[in-house]
C-alpha cells in the first residue's frame, strides 16, 4: 500500500442543578452533542459538531494524528493549590502541566503564535493553560486571545482552567469566540477534595479544608452549566490518584456527563519526588497503565466520549501531541523570527491534510470487519510519528500508542511514554528493559524498522516484532489474523 501524504457564597442556588455532597444532577441535556440518556449508545456527532472538532487534536483522536497545537505561557498566577502540582517557570527538562521555560507578555505570545503558524501550518489550536490558571490572570489571557483573533482568525482558541472563576468569565469567553474550554474536575464529593486541594483563594479570602473543596466543587458545577448554556464545548480533565479518587472518578464521569460535558480525559497522576509536589514528596504513587485503562474502559461504557490520547502537555508545548518543539521557539529565538503567517498557504496545507485523512479513512474501513465477531482481544504497541501510520524506527520512539485488537477492529486505547532506546546511535540495555516492562502486556510491537539486537531481546521477552510502513489499523489487523491463525493467542 502507498501510504497517504503526509458569585458569592450566599448566592442563590444554581438554576437547574441540584448540588449535594456526592452528586449533581441535570434536568436537561446539553447542546454539546451529549445527553443524559443512560443507554450504551454513543451520541451521534452531527455535521456542525464534527466541523467544530475536526481540526482540534485534543477533542478529536483522529485529528491528533495530523494537526498540531501550541500553548502560550501568559498566566503565571493560580488561585488554588493542588497536591499534584508544582509550577516551574524556567524549566526546559520536565514534561508535565505547570512547567514552562519562559513567561510571555500577551504581545510576545501573539508574535510567537504568528511565527509558529507560518512555520508549522498544521498548527490549528492556540491554548492557554498556565503555568497557573488562565482565569486567575484574566487580563493577560483575554488580551492574548484578542491579539491572536485579530491577526489569525483561522486558529482555534481554547483555555484550560480549574473552574474556580469560570462562571464570572463565560460571557467574555463566548464573545471572544473561544469554542473549547477544559475544566479539571477531580471530585464531586468535597470530602475527597480535601485530600487533593489544601486551599483555594476566592473573593479575597483563603479557604482551607472542607469549605475550600465545597467552594471549588460548586463553582465548577456552575461553570460547567454556564458553558453548556453558552454552547461552548467542554472537556473535563480528571487526575487519577490511586487510593484517593480512583474509585470516585466513575461518579465524576456520571455527573459531568449528566451536565453537558463533551469529553472526559482521565489522566494518570504524575508523581515523582524530583518534581517537588506534595504527592511526589510523600510517596503517593500514580496508577499503572493497566489500572488506568480499566478505569477508562469502565467510564467509556457511558454515552460520553473518552479521551485517551492526552499527553499532559507543558504550558508552553508546541507541535503534534506527543512531540515538544518548544525549545525551537524560545523567546530569544522567536522574537528574532519574521512573521510568515499566510492564511492562504495554511489553507492549502489543510486541504492536503483533508485528502490524506480521506484516504486514511478508506484504509481504516477496509481493515474493519462489517460485523462484530466475538473474539479474544490483544494489545499491540505502535511506533508512529503521526499520520495514522506505522512509520517510526524503534530506536527513535519516545512513546508507543497502544491499540486493542480483535477479529473485528483495531481500536486506540492509550499511549505509554518510554525512554529513547537509541542514545547517540547506541542502544542502552537498561532502557530496553524499561521498554519491555512498559509494554509487557502487549502481544506485539509494530515499528517501521528495528535493529537485530533489540529485535532478538523483544522476541525473547514474548513480544512479536512487526516491521511495516502502513496504516496502523491495517498492520494491527493483519498481525491479529496471522497470530490467531497460528492458535497462539
Amino acid at each position: 500500500m502507498t501510504p497517504p501524504p503526509a458569585a458569592s457564597l450566599s448566592a442563590p442556588p444554581i438554576t437547574d442543578i441540584s448540588v449535594t455532597k456526592n452528586t449533581v444532577t441535570q434536568k436537561k441535556s446539553g447542546g454539546c452533542g451529549c445527553s443524559s440518556n443512560q443507554s450504551d449508545a454513543k451520541p451521534a456527532i452531527d455535521d456542525r459538531l464534527r466541523e467544530r472538532i475536526e481540526k482540534h487534536p485534543c477533542y478529536s483522536e483522529e485529528a491528533h494524528h495530523h494537526y498540531a497545537r501550541m500553548h502560550v505561557a501568559v498566566a503565571p498566577a493560580c488561585n488554588i493549590q493542588c497536591n499534584y502540582c508544582n509550577r516551574k517557570y524556567d524549566c526546559a527538562n520536565e514534561s508535565r502541566p505547570g512547567v514552562v521555560s519562559e513567561l510571555l507578555t500577551p504581545e510576545e505570545a501573539a508574535h510567537k503564535v504568528l511565527v509558529i503558524a507560518g512555520k508549522i501550518p498544521q498548527m490549528t489550536v492556540l491554548g492557554i493553560a498556565g503555568p497557573g490558571d488562565p482565569l486567575a490572570n484574566p487580563e493577560k489571557t483575554f488580551r492574548t486571545f484578542e491579539l491572536i483573533a485579530d491577526k489569525a482568525p483561522d486558529i482555534k482558541l481554547c483555555l484550560s482552567t480549574n473552574g474556580l472563576m469560570l462562571p464570572d468569565h463565560v460571557d467574555k469567553i463566548k464573545a471572544l469566540n473561544v469554542d473549547h474550554v477544559t475544566i479539571t474536575i477531580n471530585m464531586v464529593d468535597p470530602e475527597i477534595g480535601t485530600k487533593i486541594y489544601p486551599w483555594v483563594h476566592y473573593r479575597r479570602r483563603r479557604y482551607k479544608g472542607l469549605e475550600a473543596a465545597r467552594i471549588l466543587h460548586e463553582r465548577q458545577m456552575e461553570g460547567l452549566q454556564a458553558l453548556r448554556e453558552a454552547d461552548i464545548l467542554c472537556k473535563v480533565n480528571s487526575v487519577m490518584i490511586p487510593g484517593i479518587n480512583d474509585d470516585h472518578l466513575v461518579e465524576v464521569d456520571q455527573v459531568i456527563r449528566q451536565n453537558g460535558a463533551f469529553l472526559h480525559n482521565i489522566m494518570p497522576l504524575i508523581s515523582a519526588p524530583e518534581h517537588g509536589t506534595y504527592f511526589g514528596l510523600n510517596g503517593q504513587r500514580g496508577p499503572t497503565p493497566k489500572e488506568l485503562k480499566k478505569l477508562q474502559d469502565e467510564c467509556a461504557d457511558s454515552n460520553m466520549k473518552m479521551m485517551r490520547h492526552c499527553r499532559q502537555c507543558r504550558a508552553d508545548a508546541v507541535g503534534l501531541l506527543g512531540e515538544d518543539r518548544s525549545q525551537e521557539f524560545t523567546k530569544e529565538k522567536f522574537l528574532e523570527m519574521p512573521v510568515e503567517y499566510s492564511l492562504e498557504e495554511r489553507q492549502k496545507v489543510h486541504a492536503k491534510i483533508a485528502v490524506a485523512r480521506e484516504e486514511l479513512q478508506k484504509e481504516k474501513v477496509k481493515a474493519k470487519q462489517a460485523e462484530v465477531i466475538p473474539s479474544p482481544k490483544i494489545l499491540v504497541a505502535v511506533a508512529t510519528k503521526g499520520g495514522g501510520l506505522v512509520n517510526q524506527h524503534f530506536g527513535h520512539a519516545k512513546e508507543f500508542m497502544i491499540y486493542e485488537v480483535d477479529a473485528s477492529e483495531a481500536k486506540f486505547v492509550g499511549h505509554r511514554k518510554i525512554d529513547h532506546y537509541c542514545q547517540g546511535g547506541y542502544g542502552e540495555d537498561a532502557s530496553l528493559d524499561g521498554i519491555i516492562k512498559t509494554i509487557a502486556d502487549c502481544k506485539a510491537i509494530l515499528v517501521s524498522k528495528v535493529g537485530e539486537c533489540p529485535k532478538s531481546e523483544l522476541k525473547q521477552a514474548g513480544l512479536e516484532v512487526v516491521e511495516a510502513y502502513d496504516v496502523i489499523e491495517n498492520v494491527a489487523r493483519q498481525f491479529y489474523d496471522q497470530h490467531f491463525a497460528s492458535s497462539t493467542i
